[in-house]
């Protein structure tokens, strides 16, 4: 089917269509431009939320739990699909809008040109049929005319009357007018001819061309926005296998986290070493009341003196519990008994004790793998030195001694140092002692005695477990101002005294539960640190009690023996 012999009357018609396939094409050019905006746009959001929930520096501790890890491998699949999106984006803008923008330009042109063509080839045929209607005109005006002058030579040749000059005049005026039309007749009849050819021309050869020139560009653009389209789903197939791997490596990831795995780390991690405490004898009230003194007490752990002082509703303990945690800190603390103060002393001690050996054996292969880079570096310095000493040329031997003494002292010092946490590790590796604090008595079991302590540190600032041993000694020894008030004892609502607590550092009281404190200030211990990092104390002059936190104070707590 051709638009020449279909559409030969129809030119404005074709005009305007093949103006409105442009139009649609330059729309479509529009649709992949904004497809690639919203793309870029993706992608930029996936990355700044894989930017967001990228784990902090202090969460690093959390990395060895297999979600965390899990996690931390779907953010990098994320960020490898914001690229995938980027590259859809980056090949759509190169392959089809640059090649679109390039075909609109080329099929204005051409369509202009055609046009024009067009416009030029019905002026001429206007101008043909013009000349034909004058040449007509003029035939029949002649025409007339030469009827008339017949008319007036038969007239005059009839009359008479009319001399013959008269006559002959009336003669060769008819001739005359005869002639002219004639003239205008072949006239007529030339322009005919030609309008007849030049239309014939038009209508059959010169405009069916000029539809048919339209006509092929109008089928290039339908094919080209044909191939577009394919070319379109092509660069987002090109990427799908990359984004499948991404998805199957987001699978495998969480295919990674093991919940039997992560509950031994957590063991591993918090794990004091510590054993349980002995079972509790029983005690004969009546060889106290006799006189008699009553069996050893074995240590007992102060969750058995008073479970719900564990957590007191509206004291600081039980606010740090409600603090919101990030992603990567929903396994940690920031009141971790554990890991706080884990750096307050060089060998650890304030740590218990499975988490000392941990801390030491990180502290021991740190300082191994510097002893072996700091041993690779000097072996290149003496190599150096060994070339420059055969060939001078090349520098300096005694240029490299200062750098060998300096890697010298180095790795005596990082010997020495190794030697050193090798001897805390040791000592780590020894059988623990279980923390112990006294039963929660009666007044009357004591006979209002007073209890003596040993004034030594804590093993664990922050949990306030000591290592100090007590004893009940005779009534009449006196131990000044560590003596516990009669009140500290079981009297009433009060909880008893585990121990004294001074105060290394000033510390102001600005949250709800909490008390101050000054510097050097005893105060009684009556709650020990339950992992949050605070330590409930009773001041000794009023009796006021609250929280305090663990790294302020040295505690110092009661052990009671064999009376």
């Amino acid at each position: 089917m051709s638009w020449g012999t279909e559409l030969w009357d129809q030119y404005d018609n074709i005009s305007l269509h093949t103006q409105k396939g442009i139009d649609f094409l330059e729309k479509y050019g529009h649709f992949i431009r904004d497809r690639c905006t919203i793309e870029l746009e993706y992608a930029g959001k996936l990355r700044r939320l894989v930017k967001n929930y990228q784990p902090k520096k202090k969460d690093e501790e959390d990395y060895q739990y297999s979600p965390c890890r899990a996690f931390k491998h779907v953010m990098t699949e994320v960020n490898d699909l914001a690229g995938q999106h980027e590259v859809i984006a980056e090949n759509l803008q190169a392959n089809v809008i640059r090649e679109l923008n390039i075909l609109v330009k080329d099929i204005k042109e051409e369509r202009k040109k055609h046009l024009q063509d067009g416009a030029r080839m019905v002026q001429n045929l206007n101008t043909q049929i013009l000349s034909l209607d004058r040449a007509k005109k003029n035939y029949e005006k002649a025409f007339k005319e030469a009827e008339r002058a017949l008319e007036n030579f038969q007239r005059a040749d009839a009359d008479y009357n009319l001399s013959r000059a008269e006559v002959e005049k009336q003669r060769m005026n008819m001739a005359i007018k005869s002639q002219q039309c004639e003239e205008t007749k072949n006239e007529y009849a030339n322009q005919l001819q030609k309008t007849n050819e030049l239309q014939n021309q038009h209508y059959h050869i010169l405009m069916p061309d000029v539809f048919r020139q339209l006509q092929e560009l109008d089928e290039k653009r339908i094919k080209n926005i044909k191939s577009f389209m394919i070319q379109s789903v092509d660069i987002e197939k090109n990427v799908f296998p990359i984004i499948i791997k991404c998805l199957d490596g987001i699978v495998n990831a969480a295919e990674q986290i093991n919940e039997k795995e992560d509950t031994q780390l957590v063991i591993e991690r918090y794990k004091s070493g510590f054993q349980p405490p002995e079972d509790i004898p029983f005690e004969d009230l009546s060889a106290i009341k006799s006189g008699e003194m009553p069996p050893p007490i074995n240590p007992v752990p102060i969750t058995t003196l008073r479970p719900e002082a564990m957590t007191v509703k509206g004291t600081m303990s039980s606010g740090k519990l409600k603090k919101r945690v990030g992603l990567f800190g929903i396994f940690s603390s920031t009141k971790n008994n554990f890991s706080a103060n884990a750096d307050n002393k060089e060998d650890y001690s304030d740590l218990p004790p499975n988490q000392r050996k941990k801390k030491l054996q990180q502290r021991v292969e740190e300082i191994t793998a510097k002893i072996q880079q700091e041993t690779a570096a000097r072996d290149g310095l003496m190599k150096m030195k060994g070339v420059y000493e055969q060939n001078p040329a090349l520098g300096d031997p005694m240029s490299i001694e200062g750098q060998l003494n300096e890697s010298g002292h180095k790795l005596d010092k990082l010997r020495q140092e190794l030697q050193k946490y090798q001897m805390y590790l040791e000592e780590a590796n020894k059988p623990a002692v279980s923390p112990s604090a006294p039963s929660r008595r009666s007044k009357s079991h004591y006979n209002g005695a007073h209890l003596q302590q040993n004034h030594s540190s804590s093993n664990s600032p922050e949990s306030g477990l000591g290592t100090s041993h007590t004893s009940l000694p005779d009534s009449d020894n006196e131990h000044g101002d560590n003596d516990p008030a009669p009140g500290d004892y079981c009297d009433g609502d009060l909880l008893p005294a585990l121990g004294v607590c001074r105060a290394l550092y000033p510390f102001e009281a600005t949250s709800e539960g909490s008390i101050p404190m000054h510097d050097g200030e005893e105060l009684f211990i009556i709650e020990l640190d339950q992992g949050d990092g605070w330590t409930r104390v009773r001041r000794q002059k009023d009796g006021e009690e609250g929280f305090v936190p663990t790294s302020y104070i040295e505690c110092n707590l009661y052990k009671y023996n064999s009376c």
